[in-house]
């Protein structure tokens, strides 16, 4: 068993304690599945590290999307930081995969760009998977997509040792191999120098340090580790080990052998278009496979390698490709945060791919082996996961199904609904109602697994409460509560249906006196944040949006939400949507949610039910221990006006000369206070300022970044996603 140790100077407080014990023991047990059904605000990261902690196995947390997984880095790093805690998502800040639309002939290269910190971030995570047990690894759902061999990539690490031997020649070459480029000039994340007895390497996983080996003879005779910039040793070590400098490397030998495979299917491939008559297609697959086969034999890469990853690794067609799960160890434990949304994402992902591919296939843009380049299916993810732990508010049919078996506290809800599109049966308590023990749950066996609830928040706060009000006269309602709120200095969040809706909504409360803003996916990423911020800064009081008012939103102020024609079903409202709007107001004293509803739906009465007897079960908490609920305290984060002072800059640059020249120099330092942002996980800020770089390249009449996309054929610019071989 890993060592991980839990830093903090809080304690599980609520019934986070209770959470824990039983999600230890039943891990413990040998339970696949388990379920933390952990209402907003009771701490569940909390509650997570604890379970890490006693468990001790290595650790895989995946999220939805980028921007929450670093919120998680970041906390598990500060709960961890004599562990190693990994990131791990798409190094793309833009990414458009290559296609093709055969009904207009047009040809869409791929066309991204790459964040190097998070690239740096990847090579990290994988290292530290090859060297080290105690890893805690937080990744999106891009550790699903094919990656480099785990074998090929720890056969390539290079160790070293003081006392060594191995000729400077050869240590060169092995760097070379690794895919490390000479610099003499200039020492940069993936490059190395050598200059006499020195070589100086700057690993690809290291960003301001530096390794300088130097040699006596063919003897390692001092390993040091030195600051990039100005040369200075800052520790010496008895031996280090050396990770490859990209995410894929393929040996000579399998390289070669692959070469010879790809041929083949050439050749069998271009026999069959021109026995099809497609003659066209036949010369565009010879030549752009012969130009890649040239550069693999010239460099050992090419653009694009990662549709070869099939006979580079030796795989049979329809084998599953390797990804970092084969880079943890056989036995380790997964965490799905937002499982309600992650699984079905996990899912997704396959069959889009594969359409997409299908087609340049068809159309001789790529040999039928480029198919075999894909992501998990959800079968095979599902069949590389030891043990999985879903974390969610409001768990879907596929956790509930999975983790109810040997649950003696908790039925579905409406199991005849288990067949139906709505995928989220509620979870209510048997008819008794009483919380029973932990060893009152059979998990002992192994094969079974539960569903833990975590209802009591640390603050005391209760589930808001609930109340119906018809849809008659529901705007001039809303006002008047609206009001209300207003007046004792809360917050107000008010949801419709359409774009459309939350637009007009808002111009017609404003135009009465009240300050109000709109929040909808026309709106970018970075107003949006703003927009958050001056609602709880109180620059505003009411926010009208759609579906964007979920999860993921932290909103002390808040104390009412009101949710407007709550009565039509559908995907806005949903049960799953209904509780995790609902949650919104769950972070104030206060809180309270109005359903506009002329009949209560399904899931109405499910999310009635569900948070009754929550605020049941933490009242009860309540009294008995003597708390008194206190709303969440947190600060207000900092503003981001950079998009209203890169306008007042352009706007004064074009008046000051109207040179094309001073606005590219604006342009060039934008471009590096973006990578600054990156590096620093600040994703929201770093795409805010990518706009304004692409208003400004508009303004100066430049391209902006976008995807190139003509008509006909031409050789596309690829990334690499990785070659892969399965380890078990």
């Amino acid at each position: 068993m890993t060592t991980f140790r839990l830093n903090t100077e809080y304690s599980p407080q609520g019934d986070q304690g209770q959470a824990i014990a039983k999600l230890v023991k039943s891990i413990r047990a040998g339970n696949r599945h388990q379920t933390l059904l952990g209402v907003t605000g009771s701490g569940k990261t909390f509650t997570m590290a604890n379970v890490i902690e006693q468990i001790g196995k290595p650790t895989l947390i995946m999220s939805h999307n980028k921007t929450l997984a670093a919120q998680l880095y970041s906390e598990f790093k500060n709960f961890f930081p004599e562990n190693a805690v990994e990131y791990f998502v798409s190094y793309f800040d833009y990414y458009q995969p290559e296609a093709y639309i055969p009904r207009t002939d047009t040809y869409i290269e791929k066309d991204s760009s790459i964040n190097d910190e998070i690239e740096r971030l990847r090579l990290s995570s994988m290292g530290g998977l090859l060297s080290r047990e105690d890893v805690i690894v937080v990744a999106s759902v891009s550790c699903i997509y094919g990656l480099g061999s785990p074998e090929d990539y720890e056969g390539m690490m290079l160790p070293f040792k003081v006392g060594g031997q191995i000729s400077r020649e050869l240590f060169l070459t092995k760097l070379v191999d690794m895919l490390y480029e000479r610099n003499d000039i200039v020492l940069k994340r993936g490059s190395f120098r050598a200059r006499g007895d020195v070589v100086e390497i700057v690993p690809a996983y290291l960003d301001s340090e530096a390794i300088r080996i130097e040699f006596f003879g063919d003897e390692i005779d001092r390993i040091s580790v030195i600051d990039v910039l100005t040369g200075t040793v800052t520790l010496k070590l008895p031996h280090y080990t050396l990770y490859p400098a990209k995410q894929f490397v393929t040996p000579a030998d399998k390289l070669r052998r692959a070469i010879v495979a790809i041929r083949a299917e050439l050749d069998e491939r271009v026999a069959w278009f021109e026995k099809e008559g497609k003659l066209l297609e036949a010369q565009r697959i010879k030549m752009r496979t012969e130009y890649d086969i040239e550069m693999m034999q010239e460099m050992g890469f090419c653009q694009g390698i990662e549709n070869y990853s099939r006979h580079l690794t030796n795989r049979v067609p329809g084998a599953t490709p390797g990804t970092l799960l084969d880079f943890f160890p056989d036995d380790f434990l997964l965490f799905l945060d937002e499982s309600h949304a992650t699984v079905p994402q996990i899912g997704g992902m396959y069959e889009g791919d594969r359409s997409r591919k299908t087609v340049l296939v068809e159309h001789g843009f790529r040999l039928p082996s480029a198919l075999d380049n894909r992501p998990l299916k959800f079968n095979e993810f599902m069949a590389n996961v030891p043990q999985v732990l879903y974390v969610s508010a409001t768990p879907a049919r596929f956790e509930i199904e999975n983790s109810v078996v040997g649950n003696t506290d908790y039925i579905p809800h409406q199991r005849d609904r288990i067949g139906e599109p709505e995928t989220t049966p509620a979870l209510l308590p048997r008819v008794s109602g009483s919380k029973q023990s932990i060893d009152a749950f059979d998990v002992t066996t192994p094969g079974k697994a539960l569903i833990v609830e975590q209802i009591i928040r640390p603050t005391g706060l209760l589930d808001p409460v609930i109340t119906i009000k018809p849809l008659k006269g529901q705007i001039d309602e809303t006002i008047e509560l609206c009001r209300q709120r207003i007046e004792r200095g809360e917050r107000v969040l008010v949801t419709t249906l359409t774009k459309r809706t939350a637009e007009d909504l808002t111009d017609y409360l404003r135009d009465i006196g009240l300050k109000v803003r709109y929040l909808h996916s026309d709106i970018d990423a970075i107003e949006r944040v703003e927009i958050l911020r001056s609602l709880r800064k109180g620059d505003c009081d009411i926010l009208v949006g759609i579906n964007l008012l979920r999860e993921g939103l932290d909103l002390p102020e808040v104390s009412l939400v009101c949710i407007l024609d709550a009565d039509k079903e559908g995907f806005l409202r949903s049960e799953t949507s209904l509780i995790q709007t609902s949650g919104r107001a769950a972070r104030h004293v206060a809180g309270e949610v109005v359903l506009f509803a002329d009949q209560q739906t399904k899931s109405i009465q499910a999310l009635l039910a569900i948070s009754g007897y929550r605020r049941q079960v933490q009242i009860d908490h309540n009294t008995k221990h003597g708390i008194t609920p206190q709303t969440t305290k947190r600060a207000i984060q900092e503003s981001l006006q950079m998009f209203n002072k890169a306008r007042e800059v352009e706007e004064g640059i074009v008046r000051e000369d109207g040179t094309e020249y001073a606005i590219t120099e604006v342009i060039r330092e934008l471009e590096g206070e973006m990578a600054e942002a990156a590096s620093k996980l600040e994703f929201e800020r770093a795409a805010l300022i990518r706009d304004q770089i692409n208003e400004l390249k508009k303004q100066a009449g430049l391209a902006p970044d976008k995807p190139t996309v003509h008509k006909g054929t031409r050789k596309p610019t690829t990334y690499p996603k990785g070659t892969s071989k399965r380890r078990k």
